[in-house]
């Protein structure tokens, strides 16, 4: 197969076009460790250089695994990781602050058995840390060659203008990187958070391609669905055919799927190329639980849509569109009600 690559935003880094995604990785998909390195040696072996994982998949197992398999070839893989969600019990272990930013990128880096990271995102927002105290801790990490470069991950456009305005305004180092859901099925950043991207010289690395999988072919119009296993276990509500949120999404899936078979690729393939058409996107992360898996999206990976397909993807789902919300972790604002209510004093008419 044909492996492309790109340029990392203004990192200088080159990535393959698409990036070998590690959540699945561990107890919450494949416990296996010794199949899951043979799978990443296997994405390796076929070009791809990219390899995404984070420290709250599995509480730290998948990165462990990770490790394991890049030992001997760490020089040649790009490597990327993040940090926000809370790992263990106690306050003050979670989060954008210094305090937590500087204790995670030491257990990453023991658990990857690596001395730097090459991508370090920060994988939430955090209202309650000021975002020039995270800019501030990620720009001395890079200092001191714990990591070569940082970005952010499911940002909103807002955050990361905010975020640029920050590090110009104090002399700090700035997000090189954004990583947003982006499928046939949620296009929603290319509103906003994609051009913004391209405006500041971002790369972006897209996540959920199949929507959670949705897009796996599973989920058909007027056919059962099994929701006690995999994604729609933690999710039911997202994959129920009953459930009249997820009409527009199978109507879609029926139209794509039809397209897929006109291209002459499984709706999976069809997913995993269209995410890496966009100009913004520099790699779309892929993240198999097993080798076959593997095999199918790296066939995706090496196929190029043409124009007239693009075109009846528009007409099916319109540019911009999402036709489920892909961001299942709310911002507070949105889903704590005491921050967008004044206080009942306040509300009192005299």
């Amino acid at each position: 197969m044909s492996i492309r690559y790109r340029s990392l935003g203004g990192t200088g880094i080159e990535v393959s076009a698409h990036c070998l995604g590690a959540m699945m990785f561990g107890a919450v998909g494949n416990p296996d460790h010794d199949d899951c390195v043979r799978i990443i040696h296997a994405a390796l072996d076929q070009g791809i250089n990219f390899v995404d994982t984070a420290d709250m998949y599995g509480a730290g197992e998948s990165e462990q695994i990770v490790g394991k398999a890049l030992r001997g070839r760490r020089g040649d893989v790009v490597l990327a990781t993040k940090v926000h969600f809370a790992l263990g019990e106690g306050r003050n272990r979670s989060g954008n602050s210094r305090r937590w930013i500087l204790t995670a990128v030491e257990d990453s880096l023991r658990r990857l058995q690596t001395d730097w990271i090459d991508l370090y995102q920060v994988h939430r927002p955090d209202d309650s840390t000021s975002i020039e105290e995270t800019l501030w801790a990620l720009t001395d990490l890079v200092r001191q060659g714990k990591i070569r470069a940082f970005g952010c991950s499911t940002f909103p456009p807002e955050d990361v203008v905010d975020a640029h305005h920050v590090a110009e305004r104090r002399g700090l180092m700035r997000f090189w990187t954004e990583q947003p859901p982006y499928s046939l099925l949620a296009r929603g950043a290319e509103a906003a958070l994609l051009p913004i991207c391209q405006r500041y010289g971002m790369g972006v690395l897209t996540w959920g391609p199949l929507a959670s999988g949705f897009l796996t072919g599973r989920y058909r119009k007027g056919q059962p669905a099994d929701l006690s296993t995999g994604r729609a276990a933690l999710t039911p509500a997202r994959f129920d055919p009953d459930l009249e949120g997820n009409a527009a999404k199978l109507d879609a899936v029926e139209k794509l799927a039809g397209l897929a078979a006109d291209v002459g690729c499984s709706l999976p393939e069809l997913a995993v190329a269209f995410a890496a058409t966009h100009p913004a996107v520099t790699s779309v992360i892929i993240g198999p639980r097993t080798m076959p898996q593997l095999e199918g999206l790296l066939k995706g990976a090496s196929l190029v849509l043409d124009d007239a397909t693009l075109e009846r993807i528009d007409e099916i789902v319109p540019p911009g569109t999402d036709l489920y919300e892909p961001n299942i972790f709310r911002p507070p604002v949105l889903a704590d009600a005491a921050r967008r209510r004044r206080a009942p004093a306040d509300r009192a008419v005299a």
